[in-house]
């Protein structure tokens, strides 16, 4: 491989980083970030469904845009805009300008994730589009693990504005290599020069489309959806927006997304695929840390550590997976192997309890790792392997969108029916909690018994009694979870069953198909 190649590979690897690692390094912060900026937690959570929202909006239309605005200058403009923007997050002075930066930080991070993929993807031929897979799959699953902890540490140790300070030697690492090697994409034959008209009615419909929708699965659960006039309002916009975008962009010459493209049933099964894989990574990502919270007691930092062995065995097989796909074996059956193993991650969590043990939790996780480098290596490089120019950035555009969009549906989904199933749990059990019943009356005649007066009054309760009733409700709360949470895992797993379907759609077209599988 030529120098200039592996110089591309850096600065693609390197900016995809930034921009995933910003996607959760918030997260862990934000409790800090309320005490500092004097926010509430719904306030606070517009830096991250800010972000959220200008990332899904950017995704699909950055191939797009690279074409119109020139690669190089796109490309390295967004990685300069992103590292600026990062550092006014760090600076900024108060809740408005924080997430207003952070937007713009999302709009400019949002280009980096396809356009990397493509830029990876480019520097090997069809048959060894596997090892470029194993490459962007090991960044895109490294990412998400580093986010939480890093934002931990840099946050208990140099407070929260360091979580967006770190971009800036990074950013500038990027941009100075990328300046170097990166550079417009050579036209083909078929193409005609000049920049393509500006379809200024098919971006406002995605905006429109593409914003409220996200907008809706970040905030739905918090607004008790359709209840609030705002989540009813955008998800109306949203239903029409979007078949408005499709319509029009079936009528204009040169659409910034070709709708055609989900005509092939390798595309549109592959996004339905990534969207399967989005909900399940989000989700699980979603519910566990507050599982082992609850549990095993573990805060952020010990969270986000329990979350590394798994992504190291993915980062560890992906260059496997690749070399399996480059010596002939059927990406088909990889996926297999990867959904199977990521139905068996769901079935073991089914089997957590109040009483696992971190071990049970990580054997579950290292399941998940071997899952998802089964999946995101042949996913990504069977599809992306059968398209090229332009194509081939619009599909990477929107396996990553529908990533974040299945991903976004997890959360929002999960939330939600953990919240009514612990509701209908917590009736289901506190109506068998009686002091008439003979067992209810022995745990609390012990629990006021063995709790003396005094140490009552030293954590400010009334009584032994008052101690007792709190126990034991404490104690009910804590079966509610568990019902709860294994009932979301059963709900999970028929969910996800569904993404057999567009595997067994999924066609590969001969010429590429023998390109792939030959090797």
């Amino acid at each position: 491989m030529k120098k200039e190649s592996v110089l591309i590979i850096v600065v693609a690897v390197m900016a995809s980083l930034l921009e995933i690692i910003d996607t959760s390094i918030v997260n862990v912060a934000l409790p800090t970030m309320m005490g500092n900026l004097g926010a509430t937690l719904e306030d606070i959570s517009m830096v991250i469904t800010g972000y959220a929202i200008a990332n899904a909006v950017v995704l699909p239309v950055s191939a797009w845009l690279g074409e119109r605005i020139g690669r190089r200058v796109y490309f390295l403009g967004c990685i300069l805009l992103f590292t600026l923007t990062s550092v006014a997050c760090g600076l900024a002075p108060n809740l408005e300008s924080l997430i207003v930066f952070r937007v713009l930080q999302g709009l400019m991070g949002g280009a980096l994730l396809p356009t990397s993929q493509t830029l990876i993807y480019e520097q090997f031929p069809k048959e060894k589009a596997g090892i470029a897979g194993a490459i962007f799959g090991m960044s895109v699953m490294i990412g998400p693990t580093l986010g939480p902890v890093m934002g931990g540490y840099l946050t208990d140790n140099f407070g929260w504005r360091s979580i967006f300070n770190i971009n800036l030697p990074l950013g500038l690492i990027a941009l100075f290599i990328g300046m170097m090697v990166i550079f417009d994409r050579p036209k083909e034959t078929a193409e005609t020069d000049g920049k393509p008209p500006l379809d200024i009615w098919g971006l406002t419909f995605l905006v429109m489309g593409i914003g409220c929708l996200q907008y809706v699965l970040e905030r739905g659960e918090a607004d008790d959806w359709f209840a609030s006039r705002t989540i009813l309002f955008l998800s109306m916009i949203s239903a029409v927006s979007l078949p408005l975008f499709v319509w029009w962009e079936l009528r204009v010459k040169n659409p910034i997304i070709n709708v055609r493209l989900f005509l092939k049933p390798l595309v549109s099964n592959g996004v339905l695929l990534m969207g399967m894989v989005g909900f399940f990574l989000y989700g699980v990502v979603f519910i566990l840390p507050i599982y082992v919270a609850r549990t095993l007691h573990f805060d952020a930092t010990q969270t986000g550590m329990l979350f590394i062995p798994g992504s190291l065995l993915t980062a560890a097989l992906m260059p496997f997976v690749g070399n399996m796909m480059y010596k002939g074996v059927n990406p088909k059956w990889l996926i297999f192997v990867g959904l199977m193993s990521l139905e068996v991650c769901l079935y073991l969590m089914t089997l957590l309890s109040p009483l696992s043990a971190e071990g049970e939790v990580l054997r579950m996780l290292f399941v998940r790792g071997l899952g998802m480098a089964f999946l995101f290596v042949p996913i990504n490089s069977s599809i992306l392997s059968q398209f090229h120019g332009i194509e081939m950035g619009q599909v990477s555009g929107l396996l990553n969108l529908a990533r974040q969009i299945g991903g976004s549906i997890g959360i929002a989904l999960i939330g939600t029916l953990l919240t009514k199933k612990s509701h209908q749990n917590y009736l289901d059990l506190s109506g068998n909690i009686s002091l008439l019943n003979p067992n209810v009356q022995s745990q609390f005649s012990s629990g006021a018994a063995g709790m003396g007066m005094k140490m009552s009054d030293a954590i400010g309760m009334a009584s032994g009694q008052d101690v007792a009733l709190r126990s034991l409700y404490g104690r009910i709360q804590n079966q509610v979870f568990m019902l709860s949470f294994q009932q979301l895992m059963w709900t999970m797993m028929i969910i996800f069953a569904i993404s057999f379907i567009p595997l067994y759609f999924l066609k590969y077209k001969e010429k590429t198909n023998v390109v792939v599988d030959s090797h």
